[in-house]
């Protein structure tokens, strides 16, 4: 290559850089002309109260008595398995009793109550879903109405993949007829 050549395919960059321009995304205090602005009230100081999302709830003093209902309505901790030797003994040393959505361990325990734990493999689903039918079954326990006649002892429900298929009735209707037995001592 000649330097003919080479000067040819120089291109000419000035030294100098242009202005700066603003930001062409970015609006101009005057690019919304059609929306007025409108003075907010400050916001007070302090903690807030949670104004809940759902329509007709009320934050303030008239929630409260909402919250302890449901408060009173949880499976108190004292009724849920939380070590997972508790568990492991329900597996190992417990009863088990098979239905085609779940799998029931029970475990006498030294409590005057019953406990209940709840487990799914990842073969049932994604933690989404793991998760929705766990609270499905605590809440189907936490409602049975014999749940007073179940003896003292460890319930562990095991979740079977075929329940992430299984509407809330199948599921809450095969989870009573396990406790129901049970309740009634295993007979059947």
């Amino acid at each position: 290559m000649t330097a003919d050549e080479a000067e040819d395919r120089e291109t000419y960059l000035p030294a100098q850089q242009p202005q700066a321009q603003e930001d062409p995304r970015l609006p101009g205090p005057d690019a919304h002309e059609e929306r007025p602005g409108r003075a907010l009230p400050a916001s007070p100081e302090g903690s807030q109260a949670p104004g809940g999302l759902r329509a007709g709830r009320q934050a303030g003093p008239a929630a409260r008595p909402q919250t302890r209902r449901a408060r009173a309505e949880r499976l108190p901790r004292e009724h849920t398995l939380r070590r997972s030797a508790d568990y492991l003994r329900c597996y190992r040393r417990g009863r088990r009793l098979r239905g085609d959505l779940a799998r029931l361990h029970v475990a006498a325990n030294e409590l005057a109550h019953p406990r209940l734990g709840v487990t799914a493999s990842r073969k049932v689903g994604k933690a989404v879903v793991r998760n929705r039918l766990k609270r499905r079954v605590r809440e189907v326990y936490r409602r049975w109405p014999r749940r007073s006649e179940l003896p003292a002892a460890d319930l562990v429900v095991h979740l079977e993949p075929a329940a992430s298929a299984a509407s809330h009735a199948e599921l809450a209707a095969e989870l009573e007829r396990l406790l129901g037995r049970v309740a009634e001592g295993g007979r059947r």
